[in-house]
């Protein structure tokens, strides 16, 4: 007799008992479990039919139905994909993470979480000013039409994102904030006017960030090689959180190595010395460097200064080789070994090897491109000994001269070799080329490099010559750009008050509206006098606006936030709202964004909440806690054998997906998967794959295909495995409905054991009997439960979650086909199990098949995303394995009752002897003695 305990939350379902099968029939002789069973269904239909449901159940049209009905007094989960640019156009990059981020937001809805997952338009930039200067319209209109595609298009994914959070970067309701965040940077002296030496792409016609030019020194959008030109543009002062930058990486621990080693770099923290070297020049009796090998001091050769070091600049001024060198570089470059000896000028090493101030000016200065500007002082001191750029460049300005070692290997017997040492551990020596007369290395003679170069630099500052010091390669952030569709610089000029900033009542300072024909060349809003020509707000005089739009990476900076808080009329966002949900929990793109948009936003995070505009200090104020960095899709591409060249679809026969052929020449094409490109004819379009195999399907292989950091080679021929599986799983549907109209009960309970407090279907029973195959299957359930919960929330191994799928509906399966007698309660909780967790990545099946198994049981429906994340319950088996040894040889083994070993003997061979040959052992069934233990029976007979 089953003692039913109804837990107190929930609803039993109603069960329809009708009337059993014979006792000599096998359990399910009567069901069948063939894939073509009576119910058929279309999967890439169920999708409109599930959207148009959800959206008329949900009050604001979402495609979640329950969402709406959260407990705001939940824990909070903020999940965030990065938003995309309105190109128009989706391609499978976007599927992969917009599939990886709603599977995550509908996996947190159903374990109960108040989940934000917002999406919005990072819809500033310049392909939209380009594509309305060749169509001749206003980027808006442009923008908004691409808007409404993709939006679409995410509807085709079934991604649920919050619509009622949708911000657009170009909307004067988003970019006002954009500006006063600009403003409170400029009260707080970090957005700040200079002439620098700037980036200019001669094609976009704007500056360039020194992130967006590539090593090669051509711009990261348009190509051209990038050309130096002196304007006066806006910088924020990034590198005032340098350090914080760089040391908080620490805490960062749910971000992937890779991106934080990334950022670590760009930082640059660089621990050294800065070092005052004496020159003979009147005006400039000093040249500051800065070096983190103070330790080679005394191989210093020449001095090497950036171009536009003041020094450098004041001789330019009467020296036209020198200005006409100036100018024929710059465009130089970096790696260049281009230099010119300023001959008027000389410098000392400022101390000598016994510690004394030196005034020798016997060192060479030269001005070369290869020292940048931007870094340290504008100066480098050169030791060809050992540093390679250093040691390249000597060698071609001064070939006959050797470069000067000071600093060699632990091992003497290496040293004196005539080679680069850059090794920073080694030993200082007395060589036989030593610096410019030194006979030898004094004091410093046999010290260690750390030794020497702490002994060196407090010499330094006993002198006031130097001192340690940290420098950081990262440069204030340029925002300037010189475009139309960009945020507009919320500063007013006046000749009186300087730059002023545009009071919080006037803005936002509003893009004019103008078509792409009227752009031109230049700057488009310096050509309009009525957005130009103002007053100033301090004084009322004439004034002129600030002519700049601000980088798209400003827009982009922020946008997490406006989210939390989007229709906030008042502020950028409440300050108690946004620290709820603050920190982004998961944060999912690409890797390509390590260095400047999430950089920048966890620079602008970090001042936001210094200024007190959020409280995220228990983070460091840190923006986003997980990063998780998806690989690229790759697409299947074809190249001719003979000629490499890429072939388009029309060019083969792929009737036979296993033997494709070139139809003109009959041969085999080569096979390789490739980033996917317009000129490689390999692109994917994920809305026609949606067309052809439903969402479901196009998710599930997505996620299946590859782990999430990998790169992904999308081949559609493989998802036929995805749509078996998922018919598979329909058809079950049948299968379970079938088992419990035909379950009439056990009828034998030998075999069986009882469990306490197991929940089938939202029922407790107290007590329940499960024989072999019912535990196994329960015990399935329960671990596939885990096992998914696991990948993705710790894990984030999406891969292995479509196998568990199939895993665990193969083990419905297996236990239906069993001899045994399977409880249909148990198999219609396994199966729901089954729906409920299948349901953040193929949410119509499951919908479909929750809606029709409860109406095959005739219980009332409720859709599957109300439902809860079932909880596990594990049960430890009454059987184990028993090795049988007879006469000390292993002869058998067996899976018995673990009390089995509590029985008397008799029993315990009765209960042996029933199995495999172990009678064949024991003649007559006679034992002399035996010996039992937990997993081992020894059976000792009579000497014949």
């Amino acid at each position: 007799m089953l003692s039913i305990r109804q837990s107190a939350h929930i609803r039993a379902p109603i069960i329809r008992k009708c009337v059993g099968i014979s006792k000599s029939t096998s359990r399910y002789s009567s069901v069948d479990t063939n894939q073509s069973t009576k119910t058929q269904i279309n999967l890439n239909e169920l999708d409109g039919k599930w959207a148009e449901r959800w959206r008329n159940m949900s009050p604001n049209g979402s495609l979640h139905p329950s969402k709406h009905m959260v407990d705001e007094s939940a824990e909070p989960f903020y999940c965030l994909s990065m938003f995309p640019y309105p190109s128009g156009m989706l391609h499978m990059g976007h599927l992969r993470v917009y599939t990886i981020s709603d599977v995550i937001a509908r996996f947190k809805r159903l374990k109960g979480y108040n989940v934000i997952h917002p999406m919005g338009w990072d819809a500033f930039g310049l392909p939209a000013e380009n594509a309305a200067v060749e169509r001749g319209i206003n980027p808006a209109i442009w923008t908004d039409s691409n808007i409404q595609k993709m939006k679409e298009q995410m509807s085709l994914m079934l991604a649920d994102f919050d619509w009622d959070r949708e911000i657009s970067t170009c909307s004067p309701d988003y970019y006002k904030w954009t500006q006063k965040i600009f403003l409170l940077l400029f009260e707080h002296g970090l957005a700040y006017r200079n002439e620098a030496e700037i980036n200019w792409d001669p094609v976009d016609q704007t500056v360039l960030a020194n992130e967006q030019v590539d090593s090669e020194g051509k711009s990261w959008r348009s190509g051209a090689l990038v050309e130096k030109r002196n304007l006066e543009q806006w910088f924020i002062g990034i590198t005032k959180y340098a350090k914080d930058l760089n040391e908080d990486l620490k805490v960062l621990d749910k971000w992937p190595d890779k991106v934080k080693s990334m950022q670590s770099h760009w930082i640059g923290e660089s621990q050294g010395a800065e070092i005052k070297f004496l020159t003979n020049d009147n005006q400039f009796s000093e040249i500051q460097v800065f070096t983190t090998r103070p330790d080679t001091l005394f191989s210093a050769q020449f001095i090497a200064l950036a171009l536009n070091h003041p020094l450098v600049e004041k001789y330019a001024a009467d020296d036209p080789k020198l200005a006409q060198f100036i100018k024929n570089c710059e465009n130089s470059a970096i790696d260049s070994k281009e230099g010119y000896l300023i001959e008027d000028v000389n410098v000392s090493i400022p101390i000598t090897v016994n510690n004394e101030k030196n005034h020798k000016y016997d060192m060479r200065v030269y001005a070369a491109p290869y020292v940048l500007g931007t870094y340290g002082h504008g100066a480098v001191m050169g030791c060809p000994a050992h540093d390679e750029r250093d040691f390249e460049f000597w060698k071609l300005h001064n070939p006959t001269i050797a470069p000067l070692q000071s600093v060699g290997s632990l091992e003497p017997n290496k040293n004196e070799n005539n080679v680069l040492y850059t090794n920073k551990r080694g030993i200082l020596y007395d060589s036989s080329v030593l610096p410019n007369g030194v006979q030898d290395l004094g004091k410093y003679n046999r010290k260690s490099t750390s030794k020497a170069a702490h002994d060196i630099v407090e010499t330094l500052e006993r002198y006031n010559l130097g001192s340690k010091s940290i420098q950081y390669r990262i440069r204030d952030w340029l925002i300037s750009r010189q475009r139309y569709w960009g945020a507009p610089i919320p500063i007013v000029h006046c000749d009186s008050c300087g730059p002023v900033a545009v009071p919080d009542d006037e803005l936002p300072v509003m893009l004019p509206e103008i078509e792409g024909q009227s752009f031109g060349k230049g700057n488009p809003l310096a050509k309009l006098d009525e957005f130009v020509n103002t007053k100033c707000p301090s004084c009322g005089g004439n004034a002129k606006r600030d002519t700049d739009t601000m980088d798209t990476f400003m827009d982009s900076s922020w946008y997490f936030f406006r989210y939390t808080d989007p229709t906030n009329t008042q502020l950028p966002f409440d300050h108690a709202i946004a620290s709820k949900h603050m920190p982004i929990d998961m944060y999912i793109g690409g890797v390509e964004h390590a260095i400047l948009h999430l950089l920048y936003s966890r620079f602008i995070s970090k001042f936001l909440g210094d200024i007190g505009l959020w409280d995220g200090k228990d983070h460091r104020h840190e923006p986003i806690k997980q990063l998780v960095t998806q690989g690229m899709v790759h697409g299947k591409t074809y190249t001719d054998p003979e000629s490499e060249r890429f072939l388009k679809p029309e060019e083969l026969d792929l009737s036979n997906v296993n033997e494709p052929k070139i139809i003109k020449s009959g041969l085999l094409p080569k096979i390789s998967f490739e980033k996917m490109s317009k000129s490689k004819y390999n692109g994917a379009d994920p809305s026609e794959c949606i067309k052809k195999y439903g969402a479901d399907a196009t998710r599930a292989h997505m996620l299946f295909q590859a782990p999430i950091s990998d790169i992904l080679n999308w081949n559609e021929e493989q998802i036929h495995g995805i749509d078996r599986w998922l018919r598979k799983v329909v058809n079950l549907n049948d299968v379970i409905a079938e088992s419990m109209l035909n379950d009439n009960g056990r009828t034998n309970n030998d075999n069986c054991t009882e469990y306490q407090n197991i929940q089938l279907n939202d029922i407790t029973y107290e007590t329940i009997k499960f024989n072999e195959t019912e535990f196994e299957l329960y015990n399935d359930a329960q671990n596939y439960v885990e096992s998914v919960s696991k990948a993705i929330e710790i894990d984030f191994s999406f891969n292995t979650i479509i196998s568990d799928f199939m895993k665990f509906t193969n083990s419905i399966y297996a236990a239906i086909k069993s001899k045994d007698y399977v409880n249909s309660n148990l198999l219609l909780d396994s199966y729901k199990r089954l729906l409920i967790i299948m349901a953040p990545v193929t949410p119509c099946v499951a919908e479909e098949c929750w809606e029709q198994i409860s109406k095959s049981i005739r219980t009332p429906w409720s859709s599957i995303f109300f439902q809860k994340y079932p909880k596990v319950n594990h049960i430890e088996s009454s059987y184990t394995s028993y090795n049988v040894f007879v006469n000390g040889k292993a002869r058998a083994s067996f899976k018995g009752q673990k009390s089995l070993v509590t029985m008397d003997e008799h029993e315990i061979l009765q209960e042996a002897l029933r199995h495999g040959s172990i009678s064949q052992y024991v003649p007559d069934g006679v034992v002399k003695k035996m010996i039992v233990k937990p997993g081992m029976i020894s059976l000792l007979t009579p000497k014949k």
